[in-house]
């Protein structure tokens, strides 16, 4: 039985459909990207599927759930990680934690192992003690990933795991996220539109374009499905919506730089 299922899922704003009949079903342990360029839709699909935004039609079941009767049940078995800055900069990095762990109860005798196997589990050990806010933007996304892990989701929603962080900080998080699901058995959605995200993390994605979701499969699938030699997933991306996958990467190295970047992507997505 698929882990999470979605069935027509629609939300409306006004007249807007910023999320159009969008099915999609994941299996245990896969790593699913939704791509797509900034107002496809991808956000609110995930905002969706996490209960914070009610759907104006369809229906979707995560772990078994319905999102709209059995919220509190789908919100017992993820965790999400949103484009918008998580972690608390005036806190320590094992403050931030200690929080969230309070936050998940997580039982008072575990909390410390969990929280420094966390900490050690994402290269942050050395860290712990340090204000977040001295943290480069690639230390703050791990943090928040492990923020995420504390409680052992079976579901794991990452909103632009990477958006302004440089090359060597994104290679980083990739390398966490395999190895999250590697441990865990975690099955991860994730948003992006970086080409070399998807290459590099799902098995398989969904092109979104204006709410709908235009293309599904596997790169490998998607990439015959356009005629042409040596088809890239920016052509395909292209056939399918007519944008151009984004390929540059923003950089954001600090806490400051990272809150304004993630808060500029999330006012266009």
């Amino acid at each position: 039985m698929a882990v999470l299922e979605t069935d027509g899922l629609t939300r409306y704003f006004g007249d807007l459909a910023a999320a159009d009949d969008v099915s999609i079903s994941l299996e245990a342990g896969e790593v699913f990207g939704l791509l797509g360029p900034n107002g496809a839709g991808k956000t609110t699909v995930i905002k969706m599927l996490t209960t914070l935004l009610p759907p104006s039609a369809g229906s979707a079941r995560v772990c078994g759930f319905d999102i709209a009767r059995q919220s509190m049940d789908v919100r017992r078995n993820i965790a999400y990680v949103p484009q918008m800055l998580s972690a608390d900069g005036s806190l320590s990095g094992y403050e931030n934690l200690l929080v969230f762990a309070k936050l998940y109860d997580i039982p008072s005798k575990e909390r410390r192992s969990r929280i420094r196997y966390v900490l050690e589990f994402m290269g942050l050990g050395d860290v712990a003690d340090r204000l977040v806010r001295t943290y480069s933007g690639g230390m703050i996304r791990r943090l928040e990933i492990g923020q995420a892990m504390l409680h052992r989701p079976r579901v794991l929603f990452l909103d632009e795991p990477t958006v302004g962080l440089d090359p060597l900080a994104r290679k980083a998080v990739w390398d966490h996220i395999r190895q999250m699901r590697a441990d865990y058995d975690t099955t991860i959605l994730l948003t992006t539109h970086y080409m070399e995200e998807a290459d590099s993390l799902c098995s398989r994605v969904a092109i979104m374009h204006h709410g709908k979701v235009v293309a599904t499969g596997t790169l490998q699938e998607l990439k015959e499905s356009v005629e042409g030699k040596r088809v890239t997933l920016d052509d395909v991306f292209t056939h399918y919506t007519g944008d151009v996958l984004e390929s540059g990467v923003i950089r954001g190295k600090s806490y400051r730089d990272t809150a304004r970047t993630r808060r500029t992507a999330r006012r266009l997505g």
